[in-house]
């Protein structure tokens, strides 16, 4: 912060009063694909996130900084001409959130300065976009004393990277960004936005993130069409079944009307849809009685469907996870929108220094790409310092 401070005052000048803020990254233990297939999914919040340092101005300006983008340099745009620029690149997400704030009604009355950091690895799939988004939320609720709930500022994050990004996110980055807590998952249902607080106990093992480091742009990757192959599931379904969302399947329900679907690809990622749904609730509850080890095996079955059924993996993601479950890892699976990005896993506490070791060489041998290690702490909701 001291860092951030400093980088703040040589690109804005030191004048006025200035405060701090920080959002957090986010995992998904389990639950993955689910949120916009209206089923439940399990993230935590993480210590890693993004800091920021911001002041209001006297007139309609807001510019933007990150120590992680210096050669973009300031960003400099007005509150009444907020668009969607490409050479804009990171800028984008925070100039999303305040058009989506005014669009809501929220009055944004002056400009303000703002310097980012990060410490999320980049396209590592640990939601740094969410993170940016819900941060530039707290900096605006508190910079202009904006009367506005913490669910609706989630919302409102989510419909700036849906509608002013172009990314078709589901709700949990923001949420469980917004809405962390420390030492504890949220169980969330993505439809209802019903949510309950887990407490991870985790005696005798660490929570591990490897990041492939294989490149991935989200909105490049078949996120999209996987959603639209969903989509396409439930409407065959909804002739027959008084359904809302794949998410209110259980998989009995779903294997007595598989037969419905006619496109066999399409029918495999429904499958994904609705048993991971339903791994997830059983997941929680094998958390909640303390049940380590049958956590761990929904993990692995997770990551399996991922897979064969959605196909979202990859080579690299697969060599990581595979290499974890024969490293002695209670669980290891995948997290976030696939093709690259990071794989979490549960590892016994006295394994923690081989199974990096080992994983990282393995991986290297397979690959040619250098894994990074994180030993994953959990931490609170975005908020004001």
């Amino acid at each position: 912060m001291e860092e951030l401070k400093q980088c703040f005052i040589e690109q804005f000048g030191e004048q006025g009063n200035l405060t701090s803020y920080f959002a957090p990254a986010r995992v998904n233990l389990i639950g993955e694909h689910t949120d916009y297939n209206g089923g439940h999914v399990f993230p935590c919040a993480l210590t890693l996130g993004t800091y920021a340092v911001a002041r209001r101005r006297e007139d309609r300006a807001i510019r933007f900084y990150s120590m992680n983008f210096e050669e973009s340099g300031i960003v400099d745009v007005q509150i009444d001409d907020l668009r969607y620029e490409e050479q804009h690149d990171w800028a984008n997400y925070p100039k999303g959130v305040a058009v989506i704030f005014q669009q809501a009604g929220y009055e944004i009355t002056t400009g303000f300065d703002v310097a980012f950091y990060g410490d999320i690895p980049n396209g590592a799939g640990l939601s740094s976009s969410a993170s940016i988004e819900m941060v530039t939320a707290v900096i605006l609720k508190d910079l202009f004393n904006l009367q506005i709930d913490r669910i609706e500022m989630v919302k409102l994050a989510q419909k700036a990277e849906n509608e002013f990004i172009g990314v078709n996110c589901g709700i949990m980055d923001q949420f469980a960004i917004g809405m962390g807590k420390k030492n504890h998952a949220i169980l969330l249902d993505c439809n209802t936005l019903e949510y309950q607080y887990s407490p991870i106990n985790l005696k005798n093992e660490k929570l591990i993130l490897a990041n492939t480091n294989k490149r991935r742009g989200l909105a490049n990757s078949k996120y999209n069409e996987r959603r639209e192959q969903c989509e396409a599931a439930l409407h065959t379904l909804q002739e027959k079944l008084d359904i809302q969302s794949l998410g209110d399947l259980t998989t009995e329900e779903f294997e007595a009307n598989k037969h419905l679907i006619p496109d066999k690809i399409v029918g495999k990622r429904a499958k994904h849809a609705v048993y991971e749904n339903n791994r997830t609730i059983e997941a929680v509850e094998k958390l909640n009685a303390g049940d380590i080890r049958g956590f761990g095996k929904l993990m692995n079955e997770s990551h399996i469907s991922l897979r064969d059924d959605y196909e979202v993996t990859g080579k690299e993601l697969d060599v990581l996870v595979e290499a974890a479950w024969n490293e002695g890892a209670v669980g290891s699976r995948m997290t976030g929108a696939g093709f690259g990005g990071c794989t979490i896993s549960i590892v016994p506490d006295d394994r923690v220094d081989s199974f990096i070791k080992v994983v990282g060489e393995t991986y290297n041998a397979q690959t040619g790409l250098e894994a990074e290690f994180y030993v994953a702490d959990i931490g609170d909701q975005a908020k004001k310092l």
